[in-house]
């Protein structure tokens, strides 16, 4: 049976105004964090530079990642619902993982640089200058900033239930390990432990560094098709095992993009099955992997009538198709028999199974010789495994 993609719409479970309402919460939150982040990055430049304080000033490198992250999420809470146009048939998620990629290597070369100029600093400690208690000051308030801003998003999130949004608040609570640092460093400079300074740049720097490779490495192994971890394989499996009318499951794959994942599989039904009932198990399965996980945004389901996974490495056999088929079954009736009222071919096991509708009961002589004439077709034709006649008793 040919590929299906089911196309029914998904059930709507939000009313398009608490969609609306959803998305303008995300957004408020998102602008919040940003307002936050811009605040912060310009505070700790003035004030870093202004007190000698290298470490503050990595800080704002940090800091300015964030708010570049912020400005992501802003744009994929804002396009998240665009749909697909003609020159990009699976939607615009491409863009965000590419963007991620350039902020992953921006971020990479800003953490050596830390690093390089960090090492630098340590070799002469002597030579560093003498910080001013400003910069614990803005330390220790770019440290509360972020603890408040990881509680606000996080209750935002958990309202609208929006994981994006989630991700962000523990990335801002992340950020406020390394704002610790930043204060424990100049804290100890001033105390009269200048190397405490630059080391707490170099531990910025590193964490920086860090963040930068993470986020690279994810958005490579979305750009090259990377698959779901194997738990949530399982699950997915389990979605559309457990969908009535499916008996087998087989070479289902998975690919991220952005926030969504795209699915296809071969679902293996009742071989008996018309086009029109197969179509419908495919329905159900979209329906069904839809609901059960929200981040699977597209489902390709090809139906199966048998395990096809063997056969498709080797080319098919030569067995006959339909119009050669129609006119072999119009011989085997013969002149006897009415033209069939339908004619259903089951290419099974890389043998034919034919089974004929006629609208009439033929008389019982004609009927004998069919049956004949059918033993005899059957052992001359390998390639057949059954040919059955039925009439049809009602019209």
């Amino acid at each position: 049976m040919p590929s299906r993609q089911a196309h029914s719409p998904v059930p709507a479970a939000p009313a398009a105004t608490d969609e609306l309402a959803r998305s303008r919460g995300i957004q408020r939150a998102t602008l919040v964090a940003i307002l936050t982040n811009s605040l912060l990055t310009i505070g700790q430049v003035v004030i870093g530079l202004f007190a000698g304080a290298f470490s503050l000033v990595a800080d704002a490198a940090h800091t300015l990642s964030d708010l570049v992250t912020d400005l992501l999420v802003l744009l994929a809470g804002r396009h998240s619902a665009d749909p697909a146009d003609t020159n990009h048939p699976y939607g615009h998620g491409r863009i965000e993982t590419v963007t991620t990629l350039v902020l992953g290597a921006v971020l990479g070369a800003v953490g050596v640089g830390f690093l390089w100029s960090s090492g630098i600093r340590l070799q002469d400690i002597e030579a560093l200058p003498v910080l001013h208690p400003a910069a614990l000051v803005m330390a220790l308030l770019t440290l509360a900033a972020k603890e408040g801003l990881f509680r606000y998003t996080l209750a935002a999130a958990r309202r609208l239930n929006a994981p994006m949004l989630e991700a962000n608040a523990w990335h801002a609570r992340s950020d406020a390990a390394s704002s610790l640092v930043v204060a424990a460093g100049i804290g100890g400079s001033l105390a009269g432990y200048p190397f405490l300074e630059p080391l707490a740049a170099a531990v910025v720097g590193f964490l920086i560094l860090h963040m930068g490779l993470r986020l690279a490495w994810k958005s490579i192994g979305e750009l090259i098709d990377t698959g779901l971890p194997e738990e949530e394989l399982e699950r997915l499996r389990a979605t559309i095992r457990e969908t009535p009318g499916v008996i087998g499951l087989h070479d289902m794959r998975t690919r991220r993009m952005a926030d969504r994942v795209l699915c296809d599989a071969h679902v293996q039904v009742d071989p008996r099955l018309t086009v029109s009932e197969g179509h419908r198990v495919s329905d159900a399965v979209y329906l069904r992997v839809r609901a059960a996980h929200p981040e699977v945004r597209d489902v390709l389901v090809h139906i199966d009538p048998e395990d096809d996974g063997e056969l498709q490495v080797v080319p098919p056999g030569p067995l006959p198709e339909r119009v050669e088929i129609l006119a072999r079954m119009r011989e085997l009736l013969g002149p006897a028999f009415a033209e069939p009222r339908r004619v259903q071919i089951h290419y099974l096991g890389q043998r034919v199974e034919v089974e004929i509708i006629l609208p009439s009961a033929p008389a019982a002589e004609a009927l004998e010789m069919l049956q004949s004439r059918r033993k005899a077709w059957l052992a001359e034709h390998p390639h057949y495994r059954n040919i059955r006649v039925f009439v049809e008793t009602a019209p």
